[in-house]
């Protein structure tokens, strides 16, 4: 990952140091403020990233790029600033104006702070010209490949195996591996391209995700790293998840624990990690999904995919930048997105089976036991779910929950556990009117 930070007045490298400074963990090995005539901007980055740091100072840019797929990107044109984000917002971005009104940007919220409170995320697909966001990407769902399903099984493995490719850099990997289909996807597609591949799962002992993690990483012979993760480590952890999240948003920060966990373990081998997420909303992973009419399928798949940025992908973005590493989501790629709505909703979810054309394009290539799982929700799989919840209940009375549970904005919170990590998060940035540019998960 890269951190940038910027606003569109010169002369202002101090504060555009402040800002990186706030976000410095995305970031360690290079560190750039450059002013123009018209505006200031800085960026933080990896190795990874450092060496294309130069050729964005030609352009007066600055880009938190790896791929297609991953895109924050601010560009001086004619004296104005113009932002962009990447079809699914794999890569954060927010703006806002001072109290002079002056238009500035950074990677994270907590950056924002430090120049004003009137702060606006950058949907994904979109670009802000002349101050005004404009999409320049939108999912169409066509169905328009009409051949027999094992043929668009071999052009979904294709893609995602030319995609994987593209992306390898060095003679290792490592993926981010909970047991479940993407992830195991993802795992099996790059162990053709490296001589070492690491793979790292975590949670509470005797978790399903462990189980799975351990079959899969035997059938690759992966180097692979299982974390047992106590009740304790996860209270302990809870404020740095939330800092780094910038959410209360109780099933995102459940399923971000073990995320941080096994981030944090990777990034003592690796500057560049692999995650399956997208996988669900691309092809129809959820449970309930087999309830909606094939007819409404891919509405409410277009619905979860753009929902993404607010969920799984900003727990990747998080995860990975905390301990200063880059993650690729492969699901995330436009190819990737405009084929999966090509498909017909009759494929996605067939007899009942989740997923369906997905693991048809992925036969013989994993064990039966991973082919035939059923999607489990990252917190479930890992175990963490009732641990938080019953820790949350012992530490916030009934009547605190009711004083307390409606914010300054409208917002009701929805539960004891919700309540208990929004005090963690006012704590790190204070009691905030606006919060708008906050996503929360969706409550199905």
């Amino acid at each position: 990952m890269a951190g940038i930070a910027g606003i569109n007045k010169p002369d202002q490298n101090k504060l555009i140091d402040k800002m990186l400074d706030k976000i410095s963990y995305r970031g360690n090995a290079k560190k750039i403020i450059f002013s123009s005539k018209y505006s200031t901007m800085g960026i933080i980055t990896n190795g990874i990233q450092s060496k294309d740091v130069d050729s964005f100072i030609k352009e007066n840019c600055v880009k938190d790029y790896f791929g297609e797929e991953h895109l924050a990107e601010a560009k001086e044109i004619d004296g104005t600033l113009q932002l962009k984000r990447d079809v699914l917002g794999v890569a954060p971005l927010y703006y806002g104006y001072n109290v002079e009104g002056t238009l500035c940007f950074a990677s994270e919220f907590k950056a924002m702070l430090e120049v004003t409170k009137d702060i606006k995320e950058l949907l994904p697909g979109t670009i802000l010209i002349d101050n005004k966001p404009v999409q320049y990407f939108k999912v169409k769902a066509d169905h328009s490949l009409n051949y027999e399903q094992n043929i668009i099984a071999q052009q979904l493995f294709n893609l995602l195996d030319d995609k994987i490719k593209k992306s390898v850099s060095d003679n290792k990997a490592c993926c981010w591996l909970s047991g479940g289909l993407d992830s195991s996807i993802m795992a099996s597609l790059l162990s053709q391209y490296v001589d070492k591949l690491y793979t790292f799962s975590a949670g509470v002992k005797g978790a399903q995700d462990l189980e799975y993690s351990k079959i899969m990483s035997d059938y690759l012979k992966s180097i692979h790293h299982e974390i047992i993760v106590t009740p304790e480590e996860m209270i302990k952890i809870l404020p740095d998840v939330i800092y780094h999240l910038e959410t209360f948003d109780a099933l995102l920060i459940r399923s971000s624990i073990t995320n941080f966990i096994v981030s944090k373990e990777a990034s003592n081998y690796v500057e560049h990690v692999f995650s399956g997420e997208g996988g669900d909303e691309l092809f129809g992973g959820y449970d309930y999904l087999k309830k909606i009419p094939l007819k409404k399928l891919n509405d409410e798949l277009i619905d979860i995919t753009y929902r993404l940025h607010n969920t799984a992908l900003q727990r990747v973005d998080r995860s990975a930048a905390a301990f200063g590493t880059t993650a690729s989501v492969i699901f995330a790629n436009p190819d990737v997105v405009e084929f999966a709505f090509k498909i017909s909703p009759q494929l996605k979810i067939m007899n009942g089976k989740e997923k369906w054309i997905l693991r048809l394009s992925m036969k013989d290539k994993l064990p039966k036991e991973i082919f035939d799982r059923a999607k489990a929700k990252f917190w479930e799989g890992a175990g963490v779910g009732e641990i938080l919840a019953e820790y949350a209940n012992k530490k916030i009375s009934d009547s605190d929950f009711q004083k307390e549970r409606k914010l300054k904005n409208g917002w009701e919170l929805n539960s004891k556990e919700e309540l208990l990590y929004y005090r963690i998060f006012k704590e790190h940035f204070g009691d905030l009117d606006n919060l708008d540019w906050m996503g929360k998960t969706k409550i199905i």
